[in-house]
């Protein structure tokens, strides 16, 4: 199967995915992810996917807040349109303290994201989107089991936080595919590899 397998993230100018508060210091991300450019990106990258693969912090992050937005008729399209397609499409979250998860289309994965990736390249389907999880993508990264890199460049500088690029991290050379820049001054940027991971 040909199933491109995408990684989207938010970084800041010095790579961070998150700032000095910690895993959820996200307020500098959140002015830039509410532009109508981003939220049609985000759309953009995530319709052809059919399925969604999330770390445990990120699944609960979203199952928090986006399963009623489908039906708040005072949010933005793009945001509906968002909330439906993550009801519907198919998740799989990588726990091993999770025993349940309760967000409808969802499982908990039994095996780490290289093998569930390699896995879910021989079933038929749309593109996998590993949503906002610098873990999962920089595991697969260092697996070279991604195709695509989808990154919204936030014109902030956090100094200290997680990066998403590491001693794990293999070079790899990549062709800039799509850009898009927003309103806040935020850059949506696609990436692909040359030739299939």
């Amino acid at each position: 199967m040909n199933r491109t397998v995408v990684g989207n993230i938010s970084l800041s100018l010095d790579g961070r995915v998150n700032g000095p508060g910690g895993d959820y210091d996200m307020s500098w991300i959140a002015p830039h992810a509410v532009t109508p450019a981003s939220l049609a990106h985000m759309i953009r990258v995530t319709s052809p996917a059919t399925t969604a693969l999330l770390g445990r912090k990120n699944y609960q992050g979203f199952g928090g807040y986006w399963p009623t937005v489908a039906d708040d008729e005072t949010a933005p399209a793009e945001s509906r349109a968002f909330s439906r397609w993550l009801n519907e499409v198919e998740k799989v979250v990588f726990s091993t303290t999770l025993s349940e998860a309760p967000w409808e289309n969802s499982r908990i994965a039994a095996t780490d994201p290289v093998a569930t990736v390699k896995e879910l390249r021989q079933q038929e389907g749309g593109d996998i989107v590993v949503l906002a999880s610098s873990t999962v993508i920089r595991t697969l990264l260092a697996a070279d089991a991604l195709d695509r890199l989808s990154i919204t460049l936030c014109p902030e500088l956090v100094g200290v936080g997680v990066p998403l690029f590491d001693e794990t991290t293999k070079p790899s050379s990549w062709t800039l595919t799509n850009y898009t820049p927003t309103e806040s001054g935020a850059l949506c940027l696609q990436y692909d590899r040359p030739h299939p991971a």
